[in-house]
């Protein structure tokens, strides 16, 4: 865990010193609504951290100002100053607020799903690449990773399902390990794939819209209201711009009283359109992944939010050409309803 990741955890936990305190001062300057002040007091069995991550979730999710009024509370009410003076050195630019990225707790969740061995015995060689160039980039953003290899279409369904909810991985970390979802999702599926789908190792479909459908915003979720993004690495069918052969390239074929929709908040980007192949080096990893985690790199520590990078990885990709000319071209949909600002935790 890096330094700035163990300053904001050592955050929360001072706050949950005097949480009372924080709560009635969050609504004496109406940060929060006498209803949310009301829910918020009436918490059962919760300890004192569990209230503060409630309520620091609860201004996180009204808004950028909202958030730096609250940075701005914790450095200037003098009850506060005089209860927590640890605070007094807490910088308000350190929080970069459009979709919250994490800022007092980790960012969120990282999911990849590599399927490389298939029943088959073929192999989807370079994925390894992708994989741990996915990990790595964001890791250094502030992601908790979790890596699933080599899963079939069953155990894909009930991995993701698990994951929506947390309900029990013990299949797929150790027990004892804590997972949570933070304050963004994100899941990256490298395999095959076929027209509006992904397949498990033994080539059953999986359809992207299940996948998605299983993290759309309801009550009970911890992520209505949060961005959640989908990486997919697969193709979407086997036509090819011009009939090559590829050498050394394979392809991936065969807040109260707010309500918001329930399909807000999704963002999924995938490495080629409907009906086309997407391409991979059996070394270097693909051409989408790779050029995702290059422009990441580069323009993550600038402020740039993830569709305006996605937009420089679509021009990427589209320049990029084997030697007999075959091209690829990215698609990003999304119901995001605000910039999503993924920043470096590690200096």
């Amino acid at each position: 865990m890096s330094a700035k990741m163990q300053t904001q955890r050592q955050n929360l936990h001072i706050l949950s010193g005097d949480y009372r305190l924080i709560l009635n001062k969050v609504y004496e300057n109406n940060l929060i609504t006498q209803r949310e002040y009301n829910n918020l007091k009436s918490i059962n069995n919760a300890n004192a951290e569990t209230y503060v991550n409630d309520l620091v979730d609860k201004i996180m999710n009204k808004g950028e100002d909202k958030c730096k009024d609250f940075l701005n509370l914790l450095q200037t009410d003098g009850a506060i100053k005089e209860t927590f003076p640890q605070l007094a050195s807490l910088q308000c630019s350190a929080t970069r607020w459009e979709y919250v990225t994490g800022k007092i707790r980790p960012v969120g969740l990282f999911v990849i799903i590599n399927n490389k061995n298939f029943k088959d015995g073929s192999q989807r060689r370079g994925t390894d690449k992708d994989a741990q160039s996915l990990a790595e980039v964001f890791s250094w953003l502030g992601f908790r990773v979790l890596m699933c290899e080599d899963l079939n279409k069953d155990q894909m369904d009930q991995a993701l399902t698990f994951v929506a909810s947390l309900a029990d991985m013990s299949h797929f970390v150790d027990p004892q390990q804590v997972l949570e979802h933070g304050d963004a999702f994100i899941c990256s599926i490298l395999s095959h794939g076929k027209k509006g789908v992904v397949l498990g190792t033994d080539r059953n479909p999986l359809p992207i819209k299940e996948i998605t459908r299983k993290f759309r915003g309801c009550d009970q979720s911890v992520l209505t209201g949060k961005p959640k993004v989908f990486l997919i690495q697969a193709c979407q069918g086997s036509n090819i711009q011009r009939a090559v052969q590829m050498n050394d390239m394979e392809i991936d074929d065969d807040t109260s009283p707010l309500t918001i929709p329930e399909e807000a908040d999704v963002l999924v980007a995938m490495a080629t359109v409907e009906d086309h192949a997407s391409l991979r080096h059996i070394v270097d990893g693909s051409w989408f992944v790779q050029s995702l985690c290059e422009q990441l790199k580069e323009r993550c520590p600038r402020g740039e939010d993830i569709v305006s990078i996605l937009h420089y990885v679509n021009d990427d990709v589209a320049h990029r050409e084997t030697s007999l000319l075959a091209k690829q071209m990215p698609e990003v949909r999304f119901t995001l309803r605000k910039k999503l600002v993924l920043q470096p935790q590690c200096t």
